[in-house]
C-alpha cells in the first residue's frame, strides 16, 4: 500500500500545524525527571526527540504546582528551572522534525502526603480512591507503590485558585516552546474527579447536576485557551469508560457527550479519547464514538491497544482523525517506520517503565540498528 493510499500516512491539519501522518505518540508517564526540583533534562530530550517522526506527541503527564503532584521523579512546569529543562525538549523535539503538545496534570486525590511535604491531596469531596496505589520514593530514594491517602474536598476559592493555575501552565507550556497543551482530564485525575459521578458529592455548583459536574472541566478549559492564546492549541483528554482509579459514572454516555458539546462550544482543537485497554475492559461502542463526533467537530483522538490494522479501520470509518499508540511507542522510537513497513516491533520492559536512568528509555534499537 502506498502512502498515499494508507490512511495513518495521510497528512492532516490542526492548530496551523501540518501533521505527517496520524500516528499520536500519547502521554506515559516515566519518572525520570532530575532531582532534586523534578526537571526535565537532556535524557529526557533525547527520549522525545527519537520519537519526533510522530505525527504528534503529547509529553507526560506535567504537573501544574506542588499539590498536583502525585507520582515520584514526574515532571513539573511552574518553576523557572522546570520551564528551561522543558526548553531542551521541545528545542530536541523540533530539531527532529517534531511537533509536541504539554500534557497538563493534576493528580488530585491520587497522590501521598509524603509527596506533598505532609500536605493532604485535594480533590471535589472527600472520597478516598481505596485500593488504589501511587508511585512514591522513600528517604533513601527507594521507589514503591503506597495506598494513595485520604484527600479533603477544595472549597470554591480553591477550586477558582487552582483554574488560575492551569493558566498559568498553559502559558509556562507556550514559553518553554511547546505547541499547544492538552488537559488530562481522564484516568481517574482531578478534573474526572469532578465530571464522574460516583467521585463527586458535592452540594454546591460544582457538584450534583451534570451541568454542575462539568462545570470545573470548562473553566479550566477556558483558562487554556487564554493561557496559550489559540482555542486550536488545546486539547483534551477524557476516559468515558476506563473506571480507573476509582473513578466511575453513573451514565457515561450522556456525562461525554455532554463534555464534548461543552469543549466544542468553546473552540478547542481536540478531543482525545482514552478507551480502555485491559483484560475485560468496558467496551466502547462504535455507535458511542461516532455520537462523539457529531457531537465535536474538532480532532478526535484515539487511543488504547490499537494495531495498525485496527488504526486504519477507525480511520478509514471516520470516527477518528488521529491515533495514538502507548506501549509501542516505549521499545520503538521509530515506530512509524515500522508501521508503515509492518516491520516487527520491538517488545518493552516492564522493570524500566518507571525510573532509572537510560535503560529501557533511550536505548531501545531502531531498524538500521537491528538490520547491522
Amino acid at each position: 500500500m502506498s502512502d498515499t493510499q494508507d490512511f495513518l500516512f495521510k497528512p492532516y491539519s490542526m492548530g496551523g500545524l501540518t501533521l505527517p501522518n496520524r500516528i499520536v505518540m500519547p502521554p506515559m508517564t516515566r519518572s525520570r525527571a532530575s532531582q532534586p526540583g523534578d526537571v526535565p533534562n537532556e535524557l529526557m530530550a533525547e527520549y522525545y526527540a527519537q520519537r519526533a517522526s510522530a505525527g504528534l506527541i503529547v509529553s507526560e503527564g506535567t504537573w501544574i504546582s506542588p499539590l498536583g503532584k502525585g507520582y515520584a521523579w514526574t515532571p513539573g512546569i511552574h518553576t523557572a528551572e522546570q520551564l528551561a529543562g522543558w526548553r531542551k525538549v521541545t528545542d530536541a523535539v523540533h530539531a527532529a522534525g517534531g511537533r509536541i503538545f504539554a500534557q497538563l496534570w493534576h493528580v488530585g486525590r491520587l497522590s501521598h502526603t509524603s509527596l506533598l511535604n505532609g500536605a493532604s491531596p485535594v480533590s471535589s469531596s472527600a472520597i478516598q480512591a481505596k485500593g488504589v496505589n501511587v508511585f512514591v520514593a522513600d528517604a533513601e530514594g527507594k521507589p514503591g507503590f503506597v495506598q494513595a491517602s485520604e484527600p479533603r474536598a477544595l472549597s470554591v476559592a480553591e477550586i477558582h485558585a487552582i483554574v488560575g493555575e492551569y493558566r498559568q501552565a498553559a502559558r509556562n507550556a507556550m514559553a518553554a516552546g511547546f505547541d499547544g497543551v492538552e488537559l488530562h482530564a481522564a484516568n481517574g485525575y482531578l478534573v474526572n474527579q469532578f465530571i464522574d459521578s460516583n467521585a463527586n458529592n458535592r452540594k454546591d455548583e460544582y457538584g450534583g447536576a451534570l451541568e454542575n459536574r462539568l462545570r470545573f472541566l470548562g473553566e479550566v478549559a477556558q483558562a487554556l485557551v487564554e493561557g496559550t492564546g489559540d482555542a486550536a492549541r488545546v486539547g483534551i483528554r477524557l476516559a468515558p469508560l476506563t473506571t480507573l482509579n476509582g473513578c466511575e459514572d453513573a451514565d457515561p454516555q450522556t456525562t461525554y457527550l455532554g463534555a464534548a458539546r461543552l469543549l466544542a462550544g468553546m473552540g478547542v482543537g481536540y478531543i482525545h479519547i482514552a478507551e480502555a485497554d485491559w483484560e475485560d475492559a468496558p467496551h466502547m461502542p462504535v455507535d458511542f464514538k461516532q455520537r462523539l463526533r457529531q457531537a465535536f467537530p474538532g480532532t478526535m483522538i484515539y487511543a488504547g491497544a490499537y494495531t495498525a490494522e485496527r488504526a486504519r479501520e477507525a480511520l478509514e470509518q471516520g470516527w477518528a482523525d488521529l491515533i495514538g499508540f502507548g506501549r509501542p511507542f516505549v521499545a520503538n522510537p521509530d515506530l512509524p517506520e515500522r508501521l508503515r513497513t509492518g516491520a516487527p516491533l520491538n517488545l518493552h520492559d516492564r522493570a524500566t517503565l518507571f525510573g532509572g536512568g537510560e535503560r529501557g528509555l533511550t536505548d531501545y534499537p531502531v531498524l538500521e540498528t537491528e538490520e547491522a
